[in-house]
């Protein structure tokens, strides 16, 4: 049974170009210390399946996509099957991942499930498992599911957190060598909230943001920068 853990009936900003609706979806197989959503990280059914439909329904006439997120929604057997659901109610369906089950994309993508994917990229390849929490992370799988993306036909971007305490200016190279493209790729500023797992970050400055969009930028010269005022 799907886990939802929160809903949200409208939003501007989850899905790009859309007016769309959020899902969120509970459990995560990462522990990420800046997570904002760690009240997910436990799976918790706050919203049954069929009720989520009808507020999506309800609002079809509205809405041009939903927004799956979490959590990790790649982590619920039954999400290629709500994806379809929500396709057969004539909207198009974005899919945050962060990546870790490349399977579970594959076979999301395959079928035409996801009208437009975003990847969470936490940092480096050498310091991936110490930001994303997750002790001796196989970086195989992050990889191969970049490589679906990039190789693939369906609309993605790729979406980096900045936390001044977790990266440096050598992550961020580091990233763009790798991920070296005309994908989008969009760093995000931290921002501090109740919610967050662990209360110790600090959010970047403008400068700060604008100096890594520079290094970045030789690489990814589709960079943009989200949530500086």
């Amino acid at each position: 049974m799907l886990q939802f853990g929160g809903y949200q009936k409208l939003t501007l900003l989850d899905y790009p170009g859309k007016l769309a609706a959020t899902v969120f979806l509970g459990g995560c197989n990462f522990r990420c210390p800046f997570c904002h959503n760690s009240e997910l990280f436990a799976p918790e059914a706050l919203y049954p399946e069929d009720e989520i439909l009808a507020m999506i329904s309800s609002r079809a006439g509205v809405l041009e996509g939903v927004a799956i997120t979490g959590g990790e929604p790649t982590l619920h057997p039954e999400l290629p099957d709500f994806m379809r659901k929500v396709h057969d109610l004539g909207l198009k369906v974005k899919l945050d991942s962060n990546g870790y089950r490349p399977d579970v994309l594959e076979r999301i993508l395959a079928e035409g499930l996801a009208d437009y994917v975003a990847m969470d990229i936490k940092s480096s390849p050498a310091h991936y498992g110490e930001v994303a929490g997750v002790k001796d992370l196989d970086m195989e799988r992050i990889r191969r599911s970049v490589q679906l993306l990039m190789q693939g036909s369906v609309p993605f971007e790729f979406r980096t957190t900045v936390i001044p305490e977790l990266h440096s200016e050598e992550d961020f190279a580091a990233i763009g060598e790798w991920l070296r493209g005309d994908e989008a790729y969009f760093l995000q500023a931290f921002r501090d909230s109740d919610m967050v797992y662990e209360r110790r970050f600090s959010q970047p400055t403008a400068e700060l943001m604008e100096n890594i969009k520079q290094i970045v930028l030789p690489y990814l010269p589709n960079t943009q920068i989200r949530g500086v005022d």
